[in-house]
């Protein structure tokens, strides 16, 4: 797996003075779900001497706004019903998998190794390696990755990965001198080694350290980020507003049309079955309006409404190389061929991953962006996806700060995340990725194309890019 670092040319700071440089084609509600890919090349991208790789099949729970439904539950609960799931849908035979790889973020310390708990509790033999990765929101995005690198490098034929995250219960830790009392009172010997550690004892210590919100390096919330990136790129919040209820509108049409197929039944201990998404919630234009800047206060454009939500999920994916599958009998989903990892400026250009590795993904396949039939983005603000939309359709950009001669393009919306995206169905973070991939994968078959393109940014200035083949 190998990440690709991007320079930054730091003497050209992000500023409010690019605002004339990008224009922004309008945006629409009314997307249909069935526009026909064209696809502009037939080539197969198969490389000499290197195994296809393939994915068979993926499933996930409903992504559910934390605090509902799975609150209860234990990170392990969700990914063991993923896994579930997807022993239901393929039918694989557990001892037939080589290896279990799942992403997290924010991790429960009882359950540290989360893919290894979860395979247990699903019935996998206790003899299959299970680990656990984590790399912000492309957790479950280097999951897959690094289950491809295996099968690719002839190590394992049979690689189950995934994702999860529980924002309903998060570690909260007592606070470092109140640990580090705890500590010495464990090693006391005597009684008055014990009393002597206890009158260090003050009542601050007592007060809770909560998961930070903000990157490390940078002590700012990715919303702040958001916030600063969209004025930068003179993204409106009228615009912000109207991306989001795309977004919202297309999700909702999927789900009553039956197209999120990837979705399965969770029968949640002591509740109801679950069996759709919860935070798909087409509102109006005007409501959105009302609602008050989130992180940037009073004149921030980046609110609820126009930002992906704290996301309780988990989600699962069968990959094989393409003898294997074929041998147990499997007619797979899309071939799994490209992938980049690139890296920039946690601060100025956090969420611009997307523009500076489409052109790498794209070259590394030897495709354009025209040849692309299906987009899979994450959708962290609608702020985050549109500043991209601008950064790709600049030649300006390409050339001071990529080093380009010349804009790659921004994707066409009439391709782009036609049956909603995280700011609708959700977003769990280490989970997302699959979501993706399978989304692009189904749209592919759903509408005859042949390759489709995935990412998602994540904190630390990352950005994950896949290109894959949907034709079989």
């Amino acid at each position: 797996m190998t990440s690709i670092l991007t320079r930054t040319l730091r003497n050209l700071p992000l500023t409010y003075t690019w605002a004339t440089k990008f224009p922004l084609r309008s945006l629409t509600t009314s997307q249909p779900l069935t526009t026909a890919a064209q696809t502009q090349s037939k080539k197969t991208l198969t490389k000499p001497n290197v195994k296809n790789i393939v994915v068979v099949d993926g499933v996930r729970i409903p992504f559910l706004l934390s605090g509902t439904t799975y609150k209860d539950l234990m990170p392990h609960d969700l990914a063991r019903a993923a896994l579930k799931g997807l022993l239901h849908r393929t039918n694989i035979p557990k001892d037939s998998v080589d290896y279990i790889v799942y992403g997290t973020v924010i991790q429960e310390v009882k359950t540290s190794n989360v893919a290894r708990e979860a395979a247990l509790g699903a019935g996998f033999s206790d003899k299959i390696p299970a680990h656990t990765v984590t790399m912000a929101c492309i957790s479950s995005n280097q999951a897959m990755t690094t289950g491809f690198g295996l099968i690719a490098s002839g190590q394992y034929d049979v690689v189950v990965a995934g994702g999860v995250e529980l924002m309903s219960d998060v570690p909260i830790r007592h606070s470092r001198k109140m640990r580090k009392l705890m500590l010495e009172l464990n090693k006391a010997k005597t009684l008055g080694q014990r009393l002597s550690v206890a009158s260090k004892f003050r009542l601050n210590f007592l007060a809770p350290e909560l998961p930070a919100v903000a990157e490390f390096s940078t002590s700012e919330t990715m919303g702040h980020s958001a916030d600063r990136l969209a004025a930068a790129f003179s993204v409106s919040r009228a615009e912000q507003d109207e991306y989001a209820l795309r977004s919202h509108s297309l999700a909702k049409q999927a789900q009553e049309q039956g197209l999120l197929t990837d979705v399965i039944a969770f029968k949640v201990p002591g509740k109801d079955t679950v069996t759709k998404d919860n935070g798909i919630r087409p509102s109006s234009l005007e409501q959105m309006a009302k609602l008050k800047p989130a992180f940037v206060k009073p004149y921030g454009t980046v609110t609820a409404a126009n930002s992906s939500f704290l996301t309780d999920g988990a989600s699962a994916m069968l990959i094989m190389s393409e003898e294997k599958a074929l041998a147990l009998g499997y007619k797979p989903k899309a071939y799994l061929r490209d992938f980049v990892y690139v890296s920039q400026d946690p601060k100025d250009q956090l969420l611009l991953g997307p523009t500076y590795a489409t052109p790498k993904v794209l070259e590394k396949a030897g495709l354009t962006l025209k040849d692309i039939d299906v987009f899979e983005f994450h959708e962290a603000f609608s702020g985050q996806i549109l500043a991209n939309f601008k950064a790709m359709d600049s030649d300006w950009f390409a050339q001071n700060y990529m080093g380009r001669k010349s804009k790659i393009g921004a994707p066409p919306l009439e391709k782009f995340n036609t049956w909603g995206g995280s700011l609708s169905l959700g977003h769990p973070f280490g989970a997302t990725g699959c979501r993706l991939v399978m989304a692009a994968a189904n749209r592919l078959r759903k509408d005859g194309g042949q390759y489709g393109l995935v990412a998602a940014c994540a904190a630390g200035g990352q950005v994950s890019y896949t290109s894959s083949i949907g034709v079989f």
